[in-house]
């Protein structure tokens, strides 16, 4: 029996109908369950040939678990280890040597030393940091994030450099990037599974959480939605990410890539709407069902391997290739 295990915390609507959808189509040897784990043994094999995870990244025992299984064999969808390596900064970077449209953006300093570091830990650092340099570049609209948040959490939206200092003021030793506000006239969120399959969906993060999904939105122009489906895939397929949701804001006409490192994507029926919902747990069903029936995966016992490096870098050359960009090593290393 091949087992696919749902890992999951507080959200209902997903897990319970992904079970459901697997099951109800009667696949003789494959069955999906929620995931019971207990204190892991270094030598136990995992009991799942597919895990699909909706809680590691808030749950370091739950990361080292899929990490443990993905060792032995198990699918993990997103990989634990691209979701540990991952960082918004290189993801930006990465998408502009894809030819993906991003804003403006710049890393900075902790505002406060990180835990045991002292200011000779941090002799390297300019001081003080070139900060006409920085708003000449990005502006003094924009936005502060942290480098691996999620959620919206310590996300500060800035109007002038006055409300900028207020704000990076507040960071504590949060590494921040600080990226240029897009005044955009249409928003798209769109969910990736399989690196292939695309759902765009129209978005206002201006609205409460519970409204962001629009309904019955105005069509868009073709050309545009095109665009958006192949940088969504183009993102997808260089980062590795199995199931992901991918943010465009478009101003004047040009769709540029706001937030990309979803391992854990909104799949609530109650925020994405019923068609949305229907959408997402059959394509993950499907995704899931097809690594399952696979041979048993071997793993490449080095840290590259774990990454599936190997694939990365082909998707990635071939991107490359097709948008006429000369590959960098660390891209596909």
């Amino acid at each position: 029996m091949k087992r696919i295990g749902i890992l999951f915390g507080g959200e209902n609507s997903f897990p319970g109908a992904l079970v459901e959808q697997i099951n109800a189509r009667n696949i003789d040897g494959i069955q999906a369950e929620f995931v019971l784990t207990g204190a892991v043994q270094i030598d136990q094999p995992p009991r799942y040939a597919v895990l699909i995870d909706r809680i590691s990244h808030a749950v370091p025992f739950y990361r080292a678990f899929l990490k443990h299984a993905a060792l032995h064999g198990t699918v993990v969808i997103n990989n634990p280890f691209w979701a540990s390596a991952d960082d918004k900064f290189f993801n930006y970077a990465l998408a502009l040597k894809l030819g993906v449209a991003v804003p403006p953006t710049v890393i900075l300093p902790h505002k406060h030393l990180p835990a045991g570091a002292t200011d000779r830990t941090m002799r390297n650092l300019e001081y003080p940091l070139d900060w006409e340099a920085v708003f000449a570049y990005v502006g003094e609209d924009g936005f502060l994030k942290p480098i691996d948040g999620g959620g919206w959490r310590d996300v500060h939206h800035v109007h002038n450099r006055e409300e900028f200092f207020r704000a990076y003021d507040q960071t504590r030793d949060l590494c921040m990037v600080y990226q240029s506000a897009v005044h955009f006239t249409d928003y798209f969120r769109c969910c990736v599974v399989g690196r292939k399959k695309v759902r765009i969906m129209a978005y206002d993060p201006r609205r409460p959480h519970a409204e962001r999904y629009v309904e019955n939105p105005p069509p868009a122009a073709k050309g545009l939605l095109r665009r958006i489906r192949q940088d969504a895939v183009k993102l997808c397929q260089a980062l590795g990410y199995d199931f992901n949701t991918v943010e465009f804001a478009v101003e004047n006409g040009v769709p540029y890539a706001i937030d990309f490192m979803n391992p854990v994507p909104d799949a609530d029926m109650h925020s994405i709407g019923q068609a949305n919902f229907d959408w997402i747990v059959k394509e993950v069903a499907d995704l899931a069902i097809a690594k399952a029936k696979k041979a048993p995966r071997v793993p490449e016992l080095r840290w590259a391997g774990f990454l599936g490096a190997e694939a990365v870098a082909k998707a990635t050359k071939k991107i490359m290739k097709a948008a006429a960009i000369k590959p960098k090593k660390h891209i596909a290393d």
